[in-house]
């Protein structure tokens, strides 16, 4: 399945990130199939090839949280946001009980 995320980027405190579409199975430090934009969250600029994003999302690629959540706030999608922080492990009884 192909999906549409961000790749992290830049120095350590100086994150940027690329978006880039490639296979979900595949390491996001790897080679991806195409680059699709770019996206620098400390200066709140970016940059996006609306034309190939559309593409792939015609052809079946799926996005993160995240992406899903840029585009939106970029005006290059339309629908809702989704909840993208994570959700807390389901303890059983007696397990999260401290041990005496």
């Amino acid at each position: 399945m192909l999906m549409i995320r961000l790749q992290r980027r830049g120095k350590k405190h100086q994150a940027s990130y690329r978006l880039v579409v490639g296979e979900k199975r595949s390491k996001l430090k790897g080679k991806q199939l195409e680059f699709l934009g770019w996206h620098n969250p400390h200066k709140d600029t970016s940059s996006f090839d609306k034309e190939r994003i559309s593409y792939w999302l015609k052809s079946g690629a799926q996005m993160s949280g995240a992406v899903n959540n840029l585009l939106l706030k970029n005006k290059i999608i339309e629908g809702k946001k989704i909840a993208v922080h994570k959700k807390a492990k389901k303890t059983k009884e007696g397990v999260a009980e401290l041990k005496a």
